[in-house]
């Protein structure tokens, strides 16, 4: 009997292992978060999940104490965690991967670029009489790396790998277009003593990169005062994450050279894929559906939403790509074809977690009616896309199969 049970938990162990192992492990993590959310918002458990959310959280001491609900540790402080990875993602790829080479830039770039300005320009079309409406006019702006290379691995070996790293390359640019978006649209009741102190922080930053300082345990001491002090600014606490990962030195090519930007980013990646995302999607994805019908999905901002996602992801996308190649600017990446790269713009419209984290901005301090009507407008957006996707490059995998 001992033995029969040592044997399934080996064997549950080993399945778990595989699990985490496949390349869409986290995407499947982060639609499983939203869909308990969803029905946990919807049932008897109701109150708990919101207990759970506003459950408050105080760390430190007497005036220098941080008193927060949990959603707001979720949001600001783990959320940081996020975009420390992605500052260390932006710099390895500027300095060592695919945009290490400049004319490797222009087509992920100018396409991020379009994937952002017209969603946004279709969302303003459907709210621009609406100020409150129009806080929201980035949430369309926002791609998903993880759910669409989630959506993308679900297609298995057959899918272009050029196909994987363009749609890699444009998440990069647009995760440095919504943190530009973040700081310039996001930012009120600015304090000065707190920038003050975060800016000294920077300076701290740059001082232990010139002396070339390798120790990781410093960079991340100093960036946690810098946290603090933008937290307290009225800068979001997000950006704190992105300026340290940006400033965590790569280090020597040399074997055995320490490597501390590379270092952490490993460590990282489980935390953020496995844990810090999942958490977040369950803790802003629970949308009670009680009272809602059918018709509140025409209201201007879920309409908005819808449309900027799936149709002016793919109009910005695949329009720049397509007149970036007309004009010869670029070339089409080996193995790669218009119909594959339409596919790819599909993807794009996942906005999910960063739509939701861009709503959650936008929208922070609104009645609840509001923050039901971008959650729904994000989470069919992104369902829509996700399912158009892969059905369009499956569909299209097989043709070039056969």
């Amino acid at each position: 009997m001992t033995q029969n049970g040592s044997s399934i938990s080996m064997r549950a162990y080993s399945s778990l292992i595989e699990f985490f192992r496949l390349e869409a492990a986290g995407g499947i993590m982060l639609v499983a978060a939203s869909v308990i959310a969803l029905i946990v918002a919807n049932t008897s458990l109701e109150g708990l999940y919101l207990g759970f959310l506003d459950f408050p959280v105080h760390i430190g001491l007497a005036d220098f104490a941080i008193k927060k609900p949990l959603v707001l540790w979720i949001n600001d402080g783990l959320m940081a965690i996020f975009f420390l990875l992605v500052g260390l993602e932006l710099k390895r790829e500027f300095v060592e991967g695919q945009f290490a080479d400049r004319k490797q830039i222009m087509m992920p770039a100018m396409c991020a670029l379009g994937g952002m300005i017209v969603p946004m320009a279709v969302y303003a079309a459907f709210n621009w009489n609406d100020p409150v409406a129009m806080n929201g006019v980035a949430i369309p702006a926002a791609t998903d790396i993880a759910f669409a290379l989630g959506v993308l691995s679900l297609l298995g070996s057959r899918v272009p790998v050029a196909l994987k790293l363009l749609l890699t390359a444009i998440a990069v640019a647009d995760d440095l277009g919504a943190i530009i978006i973040i700081a310039i649209f996001y930012t009120s009741n600015l304090s000065l003593l707190s920038l003050g102190l975060a800016v000294v922080a920077i300076f701290g930053l740059w001082l232990l990169k010139k002396f070339k300082v390798m120790r990781l345990s410093a960079y991340l001491l100093v960036g946690l005062c810098m946290w603090v002090a933008v937290l307290k600014s009225g800068v979001h606490a997000t950006l704190a994450g992105v300026v340290l990962g940006l400033f965590i030195p790569i280090g020597g090519d040399q074997e055995g050279s320490p490597r501390p930007s590379e270092s952490l980013e490993h460590f990282l990646h489980p935390w953020v894929a496995y844990l810090i995302l999942p958490l977040f999607a369950f803790a802003n994805a629970g949308v009670s559906l009680e009272g809602i019908q059918w018709s509140n999905l025409a209201d201007a901002i879920p309409l908005g939403i819808v449309a900027g996602l799936f149709v002016g992801k793919q109009i910005g996308v695949f329009g720049v790509a397509f007149i970036l190649l007309r004009l010869k600017w670029v070339r089409l990446p080996e193995g790669l074809n218009l119909k594959l790269l339409w596919g790819l713009s599909m993807l794009c419209g996942i906005g999910f977690t960063m739509s939701l984290f861009i709503g959650s901005l936008a929208f922070e301090g609104q009645g609840e009616s509001l923050q039901v009507s971008y959650r729904l407008g994000i989470l069919l957006a992104s369902f829509i896309s996700a399912i158009a996707a892969f059905g369009f490059l499956k569909w299209q995998v097989r043709k070039i199969e056969a």
